[in-house]
């Protein structure tokens, strides 16, 4: 397998729905992980195939997200701007770096020809301020329509406002990164967003390369949700201690957490045993031994 991409599409409640998402998405590709979200209303498919293929895949996804998913009524923790959220292509090693920048661009051509806006972000941004996922999702989609309506924000593909429906989506190239959510011993979404502000990356400090939100979930607890852009270089262990302090601070605890698709070996190492992960299985989570090929 040459490649992976993990799209998120808007929607983690109709389960009838994601299926004939994912039917979507083709026999040319392998789903090796559906990940969804009632809370967030939120679906992470991680994919694997060769760089041939998956551009294919993706855009088969784009064209079903467009017909499934109306976003005029969609209510969901987590912020989102379109349909088809966000798709990045990921390289597992540097020599495939420039390959997977060349199916996201592919990518986000088809998206922008079915009529859904298309901003490039991270590696791919076409300029500083547009590198970070938020600067898009700033005020939601209402704020979006009203920046390119105005003629402020103006996408890299596709019409110059978003779909009626299906509203726009990010596209890049990335190496891998872990999106994982901590759970506190708590109810107090201004706890967990406190904690978010202090471990996120900023010019006055926090963790480098980790984004960070607040939540208050339906079951009663606040979660400080994550991502953490280059997880190898900063552990998942690293990521559960400073939220530990900065919970204790605060008179609370970390009980439990949450990974959102694969993630590498490297991000596990010394992961801390008090601190479950929910549904966790290295043999199925864990990206090289998912794609380990099979003994002869």
């Amino acid at each position: 397998m040459s490649l992976l991409a993990v799209p998120n599409v808007s929607e983690g409640r109709d389960f009838a729905r994601l299926d004939r998402l994912e039917a979507a998405l083709g026999d040319e590709v392998t789903v090796l992980d559906r990940h969804t979200d009632l809370d967030h209303h939120r679906a992470v498919f991680t994919l694997a195939g060769p760089a041939e293929t998956l551009a294919g895949a993706l855009s088969g996804l784009a064209g079903s997200a467009t017909v499934e998913i109306d976003m005029t009524a969609w209510q969901g923790l987590h912020p989102a701007i379109g349909a088809l959220d966000v798709c990045p292509v990921v390289w597992l090693s540097e020599r495939r770096r420039e390959m997977a920048s060349e199916v996201a661009v592919e990518v986000a051509e088809s998206i922008g020809a079915m009529g859904v806006p298309v901003f490039l972000y991270g590696d791919l941004a076409t300029g500083a301020d547009r590198r970070e996922r938020a600067y898009f999702r700033a005020g939601g989609l209402d704020s979006l329509w009203q920046r390119m309506t105005s003629g402020a924000l103006k996408p890299d593909y596709g019409p110059e406002q978003p779909h009626p429906t299906a509203g726009a989506t990010l596209v890049t190239a990335r190496a891998p990164l872990a999106a994982f959510n901590l759970e506190l011993a708590t109810d107090d979404v201004g706890t967990a967003r406190e904690i978010a502000a202090a471990i996120r990356e900023s010019p006055e400090g926090g963790i480098p390369g980790v984004r960070a939100i607040g939540l208050g979930l339906s079951t009663g607890r606040a979660q400080v949700s994550t991502n953490v852009h280059d997880p190898i270089a900063m552990p998942l262990s690293e990521i559960v201690a400073s939220v530990q302090e900065q919970a204790a601070m605060r008179g609370t605890s970390v009980v439990e957490a949450e990974l959102i698709g694969l993630i590498p070996e490297a991000a596990m190492e010394d992961y801390p045993e008090e601190v479950p992960i929910r549904d966790f299985d290295p043999a199925f989570h864990v990206i090289e031994r998912r794609l380990k090929p099979p003994n002869r």
